[in-house]
């Protein structure tokens, strides 16, 4: 294949890339657009291989035709609920991906190929391995709780110091050994609320991994398609980042433990003396005269695998003549948009779909709120606690709500471990157990 044909079938498969972002961000287009997305990555592998005349070479058709294999079956057989470690181990192949190409380049005649190469290999290996370690607490095979170790913010810098002096002075196994540990020291401290940013930064780390190894072996598709990937991750974090009040160098660089105070085991909403708890007769005349209800999803719904349910509910409520709308939280669940992937599953339009900024101001005026396995995100301590992993982080504010039932497994913190007072406020009643057993009983009662 000329070099002419390579970079425009590499341009049209670039072009496809960024049409897929677009797509991706309009619901009704964004089936079509992950289609798109598929059929540009095929096209540049069929001109990569036809450019470097590896069609009757055995091992790079071999190894293609393994990954399609595994791609499949493990598409297959991966459940809604596990997408989010999904989602990690897929960043961290795509970051061991390039630093296997940047390896293959290390040898390479000029400085600058070499320092391109190293550079991929460490952002390559941090992401693979911070990647399997923020699959292994998503999954529960790690502890899910922050892991902070010993002169923690200490350890990160001088790990980031010996990167960087491999990668000037040009010593590869300095660059895998200090990468592929601060991969773990990276991730293994995350908790909370911090770990759909860090899904959406190993994302976009995986991408500019992969832009910078095309600098290295003088692929310039393999750089822009990098480049993409990478662009459009930073942009998520950030945008994450913002939504959360965080900033990402305390991601980055913890600067040491977080400890949960005694302030925030009674951090809450002052409740009102004059208002007792809701008896069983309140709650069911609440429900069934609700004209504005707002339904909280959260991961507990998820493993519950609850959205139907609560699509079954918010149904009901409608044919009672109820507004109701669904209040995303930006970091509910463990990856960026993992509640409305999953009530899309059920078919819940996304004009019922609002963020924390369009919602927050409404629950005063609500009549009933429905929180589904939310906790952190729900949690006032979020506005009191200081030192704890969700202080300053912007919570829905529900406890403003007339009426607020909270469907939770038990009375446990969340994901933060930060106690929740909101489950002792007296608006708030509290069903505990199984979430679909819970959302039964209130269909059972509006009839």
């Amino acid at each position: 294949m000329s070099d002419g044909l390579f970079y425009l079938l590499g341009g049209i498969a670039i072009f496809g890339l960024l049409a897929d972002i677009v797509m991706m961000s309009r619901v009704r287009l964004a089936r079509a657009g992950n289609l798109i997305g598929v059929g540009a990555v095929l096209l540049a592998t069929i001109a990569t291989l036809s450019k470097f005349d590896l069609w009757s070479s055995p091992w790079p058709i071999s190894a293609l035709a393994a990954g399609v294999i595994l791609g499949l079956a493990g598409a297959y057989r991966v459940k809604m609920i596990t997408m989010p470690q999904t989602v990690a181990l897929l960043n961290g192949f795509g970051g061991l991906a390039s630093a296997l190409v940047a390896w293959s380049a290390i040898d390479a005649s000029g400085q600058f190929e070499r320092n391109a190469a190293l550079l991929a290999l460490s952002i390559g290996l941090l992401t693979f391995t911070g990647s399997a370690v923020a699959a292994g607490k998503l999954a529960g095979w790690l502890s899910q709780k922050p892991v902070i170790l010993p002169g923690h913010g200490p350890l990160a810098v001088a790990l980031l110091l010996a990167m960087l002096l491999g990668i000037v002075f040009n010593l590869p196994c300095l660059v895998l050994i200090a990468s592929a540990l601060f991969g773990v020291v990276f991730s293994i401290r995350v908790g909370g609320a911090d770990m759909p940013i860090t899904i959406s930064l190993l994302n976009s780390l995986s991408g500019v991994a992969g832009g910078i190894s095309g600098i290295a072996i003088g692929d310039p598709v393999l750089v822009c398609s990098g480049g993409v990937v990478g662009a459009s991750g930073l942009l998520l974090t950030q945008i994450m980042c913002q939504a959360m009040n965080r900033k990402l160098s305390n991601i980055l660089l913890p600067r040491g433990a977080v400890t949960v105070t005694g302030r925030a085991s009674a951090a809450s909403e002052a409740p009102s003396a004059e208002q007792p708890p809701w008896s069983e007769e309140a709650l069911a005349s609440a429900l069934c005269n609700a004209a504005d209800v707002i339904i909280v999803p959260g991961y507990g719904m998820a493993l519950a695998q609850a959205q139907g349910a609560v699509k079954k509910l918010a149904d009901r409520f409608i044919e009672r003549g109820a507004k109701v709308r669904y209040a995303i939280h930006p970091v509910a669940g463990r990856m960026p948009g993992h509640m409305n992937v999953l009530l899309c599953e059920v078919d819940v339009p996304y004009e019922m779909l609002f963020e924390l900024e369009a919602i927050n101001g409404d629950f005063k005026n609500c009549d009933v709120v429905i929180a589904v396995g939310a906790n952190d995100t729900i949690n006032p301590a979020a506005n009191t606690a200081e030192g704890t992993p969700i202080y300053g982080m912007p919570v829905l504010s529900v406890s403003d709500a007339k009426c607020v039932v909270v469907c939770n497994l038990d009375t446990r913190p969340g994901y933060a471990g930060v106690p929740n007072a909101l489950y002792t406020h007296p608006k708030v009643t509290l069903l505990t157990g199984d979430a679909n057993a819970s959302l039964d009983n209130l269909l059972k009662i509006l009839g």
